[in-house]
């Protein structure tokens, strides 16, 4: 399915979030072309009565003043270089960022005010932008999650169609950690049934030690109105044996109890643990302390 690109400005440039590890969430377009089944923001396009189903990922905005905007937004007073989330209901990465560059002049605008920032990705176009990360890790503290949920073809061309192949994407973990940036595999989000196997997690697990990235972590799938109908319809086509466990396991609820996901997770601990996931960087980037305050005497 191709994609058309709407270049429409936006007014504001950061997203004030609530309830989640950050406050501040950035995001250069609005849809996004790899239309992972699962995809959380779905859910989100439902209550904006936008299209969370099938066509979803068939119409991009594209916010051309984006970083301009950022800028005055970076430069006011009241600014305190919080964390911000980049790509939190958009991957930055995707395709349209190849022609219209949008995420690495927002992450240049970062890097200018010494803002930390964290970018969660399935796009190793990132590589490109490895001038512009290690910048800005000399400034502030720069992390950046690769998503690679699954080896398994079948899994990934099921549930990620307009993805890149998730070998292609540890590629870009590697390039990442060779050139000093903090980088890592987020497995997001782990499949009940379908990716949770202990071989499938070991593989990736494994693959990631490989790729010499710094940090690995994990997340069950969960399921709010929007996703949860399209990803479940895909279900039925793909793994009709499977479509019973989910609504089992799921219910009316969007995210797994603990006393189902916690097994999983543990396990993506365990073999962290067996893999020995740390950061070898030989040359990490990062900024330099800040300068102590000495208390005057009087």
């Amino acid at each position: 399915m191709r994609s058309e690109y709407r270049e429409e400005p936006c007014r504001a440039a950061l997203n004030q979030v609530r309830g989640m590890g950050f406050n501040w969430s950035l995001n250069p377009y609005m849809g996004c072309a790899h239309r992972c089944a699962f995809c959380y923001v779905r859910a989100f396009e439902r209550r904006a009565d936008r299209p969370a189903d099938a066509r979803y990922g068939a119409s991009i905005r594209v916010k051309i003043n984006v970083a301009q905007v950022l800028r005055r937004e970076l430069g006011r007073p009241s600014w305190q270089r919080e964390l911000v989330a980049v790509g939190a209901a958009t991957d930055p990465y995707q395709p349209a960022e190849g022609r219209y560059r949008l995420t690495r002049a927002c992450l240049e605008a970062l890097a200018e005010a010494r803002t930390p920032f964290g970018i969660v990705t399935r796009g190793p176009l990132i590589v490109r932008d490895l001038d512009v990360l290690q910048h800005a890790a000399r400034r502030a503290e720069v992390s950046v999650s690769v998503s690679v949920p699954t080896l398994d073809e079948d899994v990934w061309r099921s549930t990620e169609p307009g993805a890149p192949p998730p070998r292609q994407r540890l590629r870009a973990v590697a390039a990442l950690v060779a050139g000093g940036v903090r980088a890592g595999v987020g497995m997001a989000p782990i499949l009940p049934g379908i990716s949770d196997r202990p071989e499938q997690l070991e593989r990736v697990v494994k693959a990631a030690r490989d790729a010499g990235a710094t940090f690995v972590w994990g997340s069950l799938l969960y399921l709010k109105p929007g996703t949860r109908e399209h990803f479940l319809d895909l279900v039925g086509r793909e793994w009709p044996e499977r479509v019973r466990d989910y609504e089992n396991l799921y219910g009316q609820r969007a995210y797994l109890q603990r006393e189902e996901s916690e097994p999983v997770l543990a396990q993506v601990r365990d073999l962290r643990k067996l893999h020995g996931i740390a950061d070898r960087r030989t040359t990490p980037l990062a900024p330099p302390p800040e300068p102590e305050q000495l208390d005057l005497a009087i």
